[in-house]
């Protein structure tokens, strides 16, 4: 019963609801149609262009022997290539058509999208519904194509997140009023996700909300006791789950077991030793030639370390750490005029992005242990695409309203 009156509470519950004051005072300013080219925030958007861009070329040279190696595309070299630009479209449109919506009206969706993602989530645990590949059921069949319900809720909870802090701004400081009822909903969507398996997905929403929760308020105690819970959490799952196991024991030494549980890591290091500087050229991969598993998607960064080297990931690197660092500018900036809704949910997609990615890297270097997670913004994959242009969209809607608040301001 505690559990469930804390996720009513969080998830229903009102509170300051400072966030949409101004934008809903200026509504008719932010709801002019269209922005032009030159109020787009260029330090944000050429990153990001860069980035979709360089996956785009690095999918197709990584996936070429995938392709024509399998009756599962009709051994058409360019299948995943074909696939990958017609999600890169969608979800170019997506995000223009996002850009266009108001953050007040965000904000007023925020407790339903939420729930539209836990259903989606539900549903996909469904028998029958749901799509299952190697043990996992993370699919939901959509025609020709299969979506992905986790990669939509990363988004889904950052909006939520946001609200959420807007709401309870005044009791943040608390940790019954202000941490609990945010960790119970997390909790029972980290159940959900755990159950698929996706770890990867959980470790990115659990960053997301608290890190959001950080943001708004909460003490930093509260945080290293948060810190504390979740490696006991981690140890608990990793004795329970044989899969984690084996994953672990193959991080801590992938050449112990070179042809089993390390064998993704082996061949994802003698991508990057292959690649030194500068590496062995565009499409020069050796690695790819069937070697590396999933080099189209989770091990892209091998595959860009081989064949454009070392300086190939150091600027792979930088425009994350550019994009991410714009994102939490664009959100200071917005909360500095007390757009705190707005200013939350860009810092949390910064989160998103700059976490995905730092352990995309971490796995593929051979930091972290091995996760199911696609590089933001350059793996194949439809829904983790239409989801990051999505969260790109907005993070451009929300400066793009600063940038009219601060012209209204002056006037």
């Amino acid at each position: 019963m505690r559990l469930a009156g804390a996720l009513t509470r969080g998830f229903f519950g009102k509170g300051a609801g400072r966030g949409d004051d101004i934008a809903a005072r200026t509504v008719g300013r932010l709801m002019k149609p269209r922005a032009p080219v030159s109020e787009i925030d260029p330090v944000l958007a050429w990153p990001a262009a860069i980035l979709l861009t360089l996956g785009l070329v690095m999918v197709y040279s990584a996936s070429i022997t995938t392709a024509e190696g399998s009756a599962y595309t009709g051994y058409q070299a360019d299948y995943f290539l074909i696939r990958h630009l017609l999600f890169l479209g969608v979800g170019l449109a997506a995000g223009v058509l996002v850009f266009r919506v108001p953050m007040g009206l965000w904000q007023r969706m925020a407790p339903w999208l939420f729930l539209i993602g836990v259903v989606l989530l539900v549903i996909t645990l469904v028998p029958g519904i749901g799509h299952k590949v190697g043990g996992a059921r993370r699919w939901l069949p959509m025609g020709s194509v299969y979506f992905q319900p986790s990669e939509l809720m990363k988004l889904f909870v950052a909006i939520y997140a946001a609200d959420y802090t807007v709401r309870k701004l005044d009791v943040m400081s608390s940790f019954k009023q202000g941490f609990m009822p945010m960790m119970a909903v997390i909790l029972f969507v980290g159940c959900l996700l755990l159950f698929e398996p996706d770890f990867g997905a959980f470790v990115v929403v659990a960053t997301i909300a608290f890190g959001v929760l950080f943001l708004g308020g909460v003490g930093i105690r509260v945080f290293l006791l948060l810190g504390l819970a979740a490696l006991v959490g981690f140890i608990l799952l990793v004795w329970i789950q044989p899969y984690m196991r084996a994953r672990i024991f193959g991080f801590m030494d992938p050449w112990a077991d070179p042809f089993g549980d390390g064998y993704q890591l082996t061949h994802a290091l003698i991508a990057f030793g292959r690649g030194e500087w500068f590496g062995v050229g565009l499409g020069g991969s050796i690695e790819k030639l069937f070697y590396l598993p999933e080099s189209h998607t989770d091990f892209l960064l091998a595959v860009i370390a081989e064949e454009l080297g070392f300086v190939g990931v150091l600027v792979v690197v930088g425009l994350f750490a550019l994009l991410v660092q714009r994102a939490f500018v664009i959100g200071r900036e917005a909360i500095r005029l007390e757009r705190y809704f707005s200013g939350l949910v860009a810092q949390a997609i910064g989160l998103w992005i700059g976490v995905q990615a730092f352990i995309n890297m971490g796995v593929n270097m051979g930091l972290l242990p091995t996760k199911g997670l696609t590089l933001p913004l350059m793996s194949y994959g439809g829904s983790g695409l239409l989801a990051n242009c999505l969260a790109l969209g907005i993070l451009l809607r929300v400066d793009w309203e600063t940038r009219e608040l601060k012209r209204g301001g002056n006037a």
